[in-house]
């Protein structure tokens, strides 16, 4: 029997099974079978009716199911061959099992246009083998012949998720630009606008529409929510004001405001085209937050989901990190950190992801401009925090671990279509992430298998570990390395 294959035993753990009585077994074992979760339960070990082939000591440790990060960006500043390896080591340190990326056509990325159907296999292809870490892929519909290939991009490559950056139609990546369409790699007749926006909801809206019930609840719409004319205008006056520097700078130069008047248009466009899924990415502010649950309230037949990064959670504008923390949307005041805190602990926050981008410091910013938030590229990884530093700072703030594990896990891989992740229950893949709870350690680059070179949590201390992670019963990191070759697998969906 090969070693993915084998059973495997973890013994004597606190498991955070998310069954519907929402168990939080105190001590219990679980038997892996098939690469799969065979049994659960304080004797589950001494009840099998067959020898287990590995045992491992879970005493004093939480078992997490594999995180779920659902928002992922591999192949954005180095090659997705790269990327793919290195990034997925890092995942594979923060207890993530399966990765979820989105891509785009245009710069960046492949830096080609074109149709999905030519472009899409080239990126499975080139991430066939790579990944160490279950993978799949969102993906933006850039013009209006990717509209049209949604229903093929569901059907034959089990795409079941959809992006909009809202800010694009006259804002790139990193700022202002009059180059728009050379950007986006789109013709000469193609708009990147609002009404492109309506007609992407329009053919999701369509695509589902020609499905079973079940299969249209995991196709789903997600939007980076902010407002490029209001963002292109506060950058004109903050750039002025030589008072404001860094991530203060930044934050000013695109205000909360702009993330709610996104949310606004993307929850009205939602309603005009009857698309009931709408996934709102990582909200940084008060007034982001305050927007979706407004627009909940007043469309309640749209099934809104609100995201939150574990950045936003844990930086704010004081940070030392200064424009290695430049992220869109910006890293907010401490007063807005702690609304997100606040907001997550009464369940108003639905997933917490990485938002993981890994860009190198001679990409992030060339020394000539250290100090100058302008000239800094937008993005930076964290994947491998995004365990430790939620249960750790989740734990001062008395959220339980069952909390955790759901905004980790469970409810990203219900809306995505991920039928047998999220979750330690029999049937369920043997995703597992170990965590001792107790184990205090400060973040330091040089730990990570990330090829970034720097973090913007360099420094922080936190006070749980992820001691293991098993991909399908795989055990893929333990003692502070990643083991083994890429077992990752390509997750179409949704997965059976």
């Amino acid at each position: 029997m090969s070693v993915t294959n084998a059973s495997l035993a973890i013994r004597g753990a606190r498991v955070l099974a998310l069954d519907d009585a929402d168990h939080d077994w105190a001590l219990a074992d679980i038997v892996v079978e098939g690469g799969r979760i065979a049994a659960i339960g304080p004797d589950a070990v001494r009840d099998w009716p067959r020898p287990v082939a590995r045992t491992i000591d879970g005493r004093g440790l939480l078992a997490f199911p594999g995180v779920v990060d659902a928002h992922m960006h591999s192949g954005i500043y180095s090659p997705l061959e790269e990327d793919a390896v290195s990034e997925s080591k890092a995942a594979a340190m923060g207890g993530v099992t399966s990765s979820l990326n989105y891509f785009r056509t245009g710069q960046y990325y492949l830096n080609k246009g074109g149709p999905y159907r030519r472009f899409f296999p080239e990126v499975l292809k080139i991430a066939q083998g790579r990944f160490h870490v279950d993978y799949g892929f969102h993906l933006a519909p850039m013009d209006r012949t990717h509209i049209d290939e949604i229903p093929m991009l569901i059907d034959k490559h089990g795409v079941a998720s959809f992006k909009i950056f809202m800010f694009y139609g006259s804002h790139g990546l990193h700022g202002a630009s009059s180059t728009q369409r050379d950007f986006l790699m789109i013709g000469e007749d193609e708009r990147y606008d609002v009404a492109h926006f309506e007609f992407v909801m329009r053919g999701l809206q369509k695509a589902r529409e020609a499905m079973s019930v079940d299969r249209a609840r995991q196709v789903s719409l997600s939007l980076h929510c902010e407002t490029a004319e209001i963002m292109t205008a506060y950058t004109r006056i903050v750039e002025k004001d030589k008072s404001m520097k860094g991530l203060a700078a930044y934050h000013a130069s695109r205000p909360p405001h702009s993330e709610g008047l996104a949310v606004f248009t993307a929850a009205y466009l939602a309603h005009e085209t009857a698309l009931p899924n709408i996934n709102l990415l990582h909200l940084s502010s008060r007034k982001a937050v305050q927007a979706a649950l407004m627009m909940a309230d007043v469309f309640p037949h749209i099934d809104f989901r609100r995201e939150v990064t574990i950045g936003h959670l844990m930086l704010d504008t004081g940070s030392p990190a200064a424009e290695l923390a430049k992220v869109n949307p910006p890293i907010r005041p401490r007063e807005d950190v702690e609304y997100l805190w606040e907001q997550l602990l009464a369940g108003k926050l639905d997933w917490v992801v990485s938002d993981h981008a890994c860009c190198r410091h001679e990409t992030k910013i060339p020394k000539r401009y250290f100090g100058n938030i302008w000239m800094a590229k937008s993005g930076f990884g964290g994947t491998e925090y995004l365990l430790p530093a939620l249960v750790s700072e989740g734990m001062k703030r008395g959220m339980d671990f069952n909390h955790m594990a759901r905004v980790t896990s469970w409810n990203p891989a219900q809306r995505y279509g991920l039928n047998r992740k999220g979750d330690i229950a029999p049937g369920f893949d043997a995703d597992i992430a170990l965590v001792d709870p107790a184990h205090t350690w400060t973040v330091r680059a040089a730990g990570s298998p990330s090829t970034q070179g720097y973090t913007p949590f360099e420094g922080i201390e936190l006070s749980a570990r992820v001691e293991a992670t098993f991909l399908r019963g795989h055990k893929i990191y333990a003692g502070g390395q990643v083991i083994g070759t890429p077992i990752g697998r390509y997750l179409h969906r949704p997965t059976a």
